[in-house]
């Protein structure tokens, strides 16, 4: 063969395989891309106004079967080409939910459901709220299961990791906006929730070390019968004046808020706008109109004013508060049962 005709061989192979691999590269571009549709909701896969896609890849779930749901949404062009991908990375994608802005290239999707980069949800505890009542907000917002959370906050080896000496976590978990990962392990809320609280304590100024379990407890549990009391902060040392003394005088210390307590979370009644004779002589330990002393535990989760409130009650000589302004929560304090009498009739806060 003349050096001219090999050189003519050489340059159509060299050509042949430079045609080849530009319409691989060509075809790989293409699978690759975008889909030009707009993405539609399947199982799993919701298409948001914002141009995203929440994508929940299941537990036990794999890659290949990952990618026919987002072949099948719109998400991505090819699931043949998806899974290719899945066979070629060595890391698995990861279980959880996953908010991508969407169009996306199908190597950056992978690449971030391998990442474990989860959405997280914003989720708020409000002041005052109840254990089971936290329970329903994490369950709506789809961090883990009311039970769940539940079983958790009674885990006795859990309690005493935090010295509580009660039989759960109530009062004990801070309110506040948290974000977490949908479906995430309850134990990890609670532990979240409870560090938050001991962090708090502390940036308060509050030294949980200086206290036994015990003492500290019942501080707690002061603290959620002052939160669920007031309604005006600047009220809080003042309430908690009243109640410290009258637990120093060994009286009763007839709080609403525990007897509603026992209605709403106890019972599972509605919460009741207005208390009657039968209501404040319910035979329960967490009534404090006919037990006195401090309820067996928390009755809700206070916020900081309640705290500090607890931990440094005003120094005054009232023995009873009633409220005297239901819209702005305002309370009448007086040192005797006839100016009590006089302020008006016995009310209880809104349900909060």
């Amino acid at each position: 063969m003349k050096r001219r005709d090999v050189f003519t061989v050489a340059a159509s192979v060299f050509g042949g395989v430079f045609l080849l691999a530009a319409l691989a590269a060509g075809l790989i571009i293409n699978l690759n891309a975008a889909p030009s549709r707009v993405p539609d909701n399947v199982e799993g896969i919701s298409i948001t106004d914002n141009n995203s896609a929440v994508i929940e890849i299941y537990a036990g779930e794999s890659s290949v079967a990952a990618g026919r749901r987002l072949f099948e949404a719109g998400v991505i062009k090819s699931a043949l080409f998806w899974s290719m991908l899945s066979r070629i990375e060595r890391e698995y994608i990861k279980t959880g939910v996953y908010q991508i802005e969407v169009p996306v290239t199908q190597l950056e999707l992978h690449k971030i459901l391998r990442s474990g980069r989860q959405q997280l949800f914003r989720v708020t505890v409000p002041e005052g709220a109840t254990l089971r009542k936290t329970a329903g907000i994490l369950e709506e917002a789809g961090i883990c299961s009311a039970a769940d959370f539940l079983q958790a906050a009674e885990d006795r080896d859990l309690l005493d990791e935090y010295h509580i000496p009660g039989k759960t976590m109530e009062g004990c978990l801070y309110p506040d906006t948290y974000l977490f990962q949908a479906r995430y392990p309850a134990e990890l809320v609670v532990r979240k929730m409870a560090d938050t609280f001991f962090s708090r304590l502390d940036e308060l100024g509050i030294d949980a070390n200086a206290f036994t379990p015990a003492e500290l407890y019942k501080k707690i549990t002061l603290a959620s019968i002052i939160e669920r009391e007031y309604r005006v902060e600047d009220e809080t040392f003042t309430i908690a004046g009243v109640f410290q003394n009258r637990l120093e005088r060994g009286m009763r210390l007839e709080s609403c808020a525990t007897v509603e307590y026992i209605i709403t979370e106890i019972q599972q009644k509605p919460h009741p706008y207005r208390l009657f004779n039968r209501d404040i002589q319910i035979q329960n330990p967490y009534n404090t109109y006919i037990h006195a002393g401090l309820p067996p535990g928390p009755i809700a989760a206070p916020g900081a004013a309640a705290l500090k409130a607890a931990f440094a009650p005003g120094n005054n000589d009232f023995l009873f508060f009633r409220v005297v302004d239901p819209d702005s929560g305002r309370h009448y304090f007086s040192k005797n049962f006839d100016e009590h009498i006089s302020a008006g009739e016995l009310l209880v806060k809104g349900n909060r």
